[in-house]
């Protein structure tokens, strides 16, 4: 079966062969071999900076208006090929085909928000003290940025960080998901297409730790963009603030979700349920701890359970597969060690718990209660299909509980009463409140966490701030 022609982009060119070291890209459904990806060695990373930093001579100066249309004509490239970008998503990544392909299509809106925004980058004008003196303030571009993308949604966390870089007027070089690295070898393939220069974008692939250490370190890059877990966000924000450097960190969470009696109690539970499992619940912004409230928690369980038991899963490339396999076999390790200890803490397996099957990296929806909320689940994010769902009394109470973690990315609340929405909005402890709706990442609106959840945000209005720097003139 055809797959993405996997290869390093530097300096506008598709760079592979040679002696570099090439990584096996495995399909997680089946465990078969999809292709070789080369590792980029410390030439082709001194040949990405030397590109980058060139070519930000020239791109900060680029109309804005020039920016926008390469943005937009990689939106339009991106609807055209969002069905093959996809398929080879689902390869390397696991997701079902739908889902892949509904992420890639949605992307294409990002392209053409960013292509809207950074004819927006204004300025300002300061009233002077002294009548003779003009103040104005202008932003203007960081310069050389380094980002770092996680194999979870492979394009569109990539496509975030590329389009609000170079609306910027900045230049780039990402290092993608070695696991799932299509969708980011896709994406050169947009820019190169739609005209963008050479150097703006470069593409590199390698031992992450390796080459975010050789790039965060390079006096050429001048600020970092991570995408991922905590302790590897910490590293590298501990890294680029000793060399001062300007952060974006979208790092994972552990989302509580709080039900109340009032709420459309088994509507919620089926909608949470799907979300729940999309991508497997690979997803940093997965609703992660269920809080039920006492009188509602039975019909709330019964119904969560019963569609969590419904779920089809297989190959993503299936048809009607709701869930495909998690995506590396670590992962079933992990969801593995999250039960035998909910085991030992007394919790409830009450649907799923174990793998599917001896062929691809299958796990089985699950659905755990009874547990305490110093259990491993309810304290450590699972990145997977295992749900823990407990009771509460009392708001105050569930919002102890739910700010207990120094994680505070997404939070989800489902209660029809105008009050409590109110107050628990107010009360949460994340960057991002959804009630009764999931309504998070879109374009036009900032996505990003507090406490250990990261630093900034992505999208909206904001998108730019990370790109930026602000400088104060002063005329006579």
């Amino acid at each position: 079966m055809a797959y993405q022609d996997l290869a390093l982009y530097i300096d506008g060119e598709f760079v592979k062969g040679g002696d570099r070291r090439e990584q096996d890209v495995i399909n997680p459904a089946t465990q078969e071999l999809l292709g070789k990806l080369p590792h980029a060695s410390k030439a082709d990373l001194d040949r990405a900076l030397a590109a980058a930093q060139r070519a930000f001579e020239t791109w900060k100066k680029t109309s804005p208006l020039e920016r926008s249309a390469i943005l937009r004509r990689v939106a339009e490239l991106t609807r055209t090929r969002a069905k093959e970008i996809g398929r080879d998503i689902t390869l390397d990544q696991g997701k079902p085909l739908a889902e892949a392909v509904a992420e890639v299509t949605i992307c294409a809106e990002h392209a053409e928000w960013h292509a809207e925004e950074c004819r927006r980058i204004y300025g300002r004008v300061i009233p002077p003290r002294n009548p003779n003196v003009r103040q104005i303030v202008v932003r203007e571009p960081i310069g050389v940025c380094a980002a770092f993308t996680p194999w979870n949604f492979p394009f569109n966390q990539a496509i975030r960080k590329i389009v609000a870089a170079i609306g910027a007027g900045c230049t780039l070089i990402l290092k993608g998901p070695e696991d799932s690295p299509s969708a980011v070898v896709a994406l050169a393939r947009l820019f190169h297409d739609a005209g963008l220069p050479p150097g703006v974008l470069n593409i590199v692939w390698g031992v992450p730790s390796e080459v975010s250490t050789y790039l965060i370190e390079s006096p050429i890059v001048r600020k970092i963009s991570f995408t991922g877990s905590v302790p590897v966000g910490k590293q590298l924000a501990a890294m680029a603030g000793a060399h001062m450097k300007r952060v974006t960190m979208e790092l994972g969470g552990h989302s509580p979700v709080l039900v109340f009696d009032d709420a459309d109690i088994e509507p919620a539970a089926e909608m949470l349920a799907r979300f729940k499992l999309r991508n497997a619940g690979q997803v940093c912004v997965s609703p992660t701890r269920f809080y039920v409230q006492e009188k509602a928690y039975d019909r709330f369980l019964a119904r969560f359970t019963e569609v969590i038991g419904s779920i089809k899963v297989g190959n993503g490339l299936d048809d009607g597969t709701q869930m495909g396999p998690l995506a590396h076999e670590r992962r079933i390790a992990s969801m593995e060690q999250f039960l035998d200890d909910a085991s030992h803490r007394g919790g409830k397996i009450v649907a799923g718990g174990s793998r599917i099957g001896d062929k691809g990296f299958f796990f089985a929806p699950t659905v755990v209660t009874d547990l305490p909320d110093d259990a491993k689940l309810m304290v450590d994010e699972p990145f997977g299909p295992v749900a823990p769902v407990t009771r509460f009394k009392d708001t105050e109470e569930v919002l102890r509980r739910a700010n207990s973690l120094p994680f505070g990315l997404a939070s989800y609340v489902f209660t029809n009463s105008l009050k409590t929405a109110h107050h628990v909005s107010n009360g949460l402890e994340a960057g991002m409140v959804n009630i009764n709706h999931f309504g998070m990442a879109l374009s036009e609106t900032p996505f990003g966490g507090i406490k250990d959840s990261g630093i900034g945000s992505e999208g909206g209005q904001e998108t730019f701030d990370g790109y930026l720097v602000t400088k104060f003139i002063t005329q006579v």
